[in-house]
């Protein structure tokens, strides 16, 4: 049985420039081509690309595509894409269709080039187009500050699009060496564990035993003989926990908690676009292309605050997805937690008669009160190894 297949093609189309000549060659002449520091967010879209998750696009969307993938998920060719995939820009500074320009990495010391670009086309988004993306993509609750709108809005609304060749993929792979794995990595390990069945985690936090027991009960529900935990690597918010120790807290746990061969860790480069449901099917888009079978979609998948319903990110799989569009299949979550009745990690929909105190729930202000002072949690939400990674982390930042 062969790997599923990625989305919109039979191959996997990295965008990566893998021969190392050639690599070099364009290098060389980028660095004479009229250049552009880009947003982190097309920067990290550029990493995306490179590394064949956005499989099949083949660059950054023009205008026509963005607003047809804003207004109903598909571009103007009819390939189904849930986000735009854009690189805006404050203004042209001269660049026009037919350029081939170098794009500069905001994100790495010297701006160096991450990418060549084709310009197909130089144009503008009015107030209104902007303000129309934000509202299908986001669906920004106007009482609220919205990080995902504001990042958008600061990025500009000049948008070049056209096809991209990828160099380098930015600081993730100096960074992150033994976590940032690519779509066409990934799919290679998958086929030498020879897994024919796979479930993807997302996560952008450490795990704790809810989360452990979660992917357990996916991966015996769904018969899967491997599971991918999958780190979103790139730009978090204000108190996230840094990448390398929570990677560290969950290859802690893989290592005791899973068995041999059964669970891979790995992280990939983009920035959270904190846009829920939208953003979780993108978020099994590039699972599918990454060679998964199944993806785990839980409550409140990449929200922010109480923005979007518990259960948006989930529904949108039936009610908005249109049937055939993916062939990755979603495994739906509610909340797990630790049921003192039932002494096990349960869903808290699959747990009748019970009421709230009969779980062991921490807010997340709380957990990190008890680790800041060097107090495990309950064992019933946090393995004791684990815990001792994040206590070392939240003991060593400034009082």
């Amino acid at each position: 049985m062969s790997l599923i297949k990625p989305h919109g093609s039979d191959e996997l189309n990295p965008l990566f420039v893998y021969d190392p000549a050639e690599n070099e060659a364009l290098q060389k002449k980028a660095e004479k081509m009229v250049s552009v520091v880009v947003s982190s967010a097309a920067a990290a879209n550029a990493v995306m690309l490179g590394g064949g998750y956005f499989n099949p696009l083949t660059g950054y969307m023009n205008k026509a595509d963005a607003l047809s993938v804003a207004n109903g998920m598909k571009t103007t060719s009819g390939l189904f894409w849930p986000v735009p995939v854009v690189n805006m820009l404050h203004a042209a500074n001269g660049i026009k269709a037919g350029d081939t320009i170098a794009l500069k990495d905001p994100n790495r010391e010297g701006n160096p080039i991450l990418a060549v670009m084709d310009v197909q086309a130089v144009e503008e988004f009015s107030d209104a187009e902007i303000e129309l993306i934000c509202e299908k993509v986001y669906r920004p609750n106007h009482k609220e500050v919205h990080p995902g709108v504001d990042t958008f809005k600061a990025e500009g609304k000049v948008i070049l699009s056209g096809p991209i060749k990828v160099l380098n993929f930015s600081y993730f792979q100096d960074e992150f060496p033994d976590t940032f794995r690519t779509a066409v990595e990934i799919r290679n390990e998958i086929a030498e564990r020879g897994w024919k069945k796979v479930v993807a985690f997302q996560t952008r936090n450490p795990m704790h035993l809810a989360h452990e027991e979660l992917c357990h009960m996916a991966m015996d529900r769904l018969g899967c003989d491997g599971l991918v935990i999958h780190m979103l690597l790139g730009k978090l918010k204000k108190g996230d926990i840094p990448a390398p120790v929570r990677d560290a807290a969950i290859r802690k746990m893989v290592e005791l908690y899973f068995a041999k061969n059964s669970a891979m860790v790995t992280g990939y480069g983009f920035d959270m676009l904190y846009a829920g449901p939208r953003e979780a099917v993108l978020h099994a888009v590039f699972r599918q292309n990454m060679g998964a079978t199944h993806f785990i979609v839980g409550r409140d998948h990449a929200g922010v605050g109480d923005h979007y319903g518990a259960f948006d990110a989930q529904t949108i799989f039936d009610n908005e997805v249109p049937a055939g569009a993916l062939k990755i299949e979603i495994f739906k979550a509610d909340h797990t937690a630790y049921s003192k009745k039932l002494g096990k990690v349960v869903m808290m929909s699959e747990a009748p008669g019970h009421v709230k105190e009969d779980f062991v729930l921490l807010s997340g202000t709380k957990v990190r009160e008890m680790l800041g002072q060097g107090i495990e949690p309950p064992k019933e939400f946090s393995r004791p190894e684990v815990a001792q990674i994040l206590i070392q982390y939240y003991q060593s930042l400034p009082k």
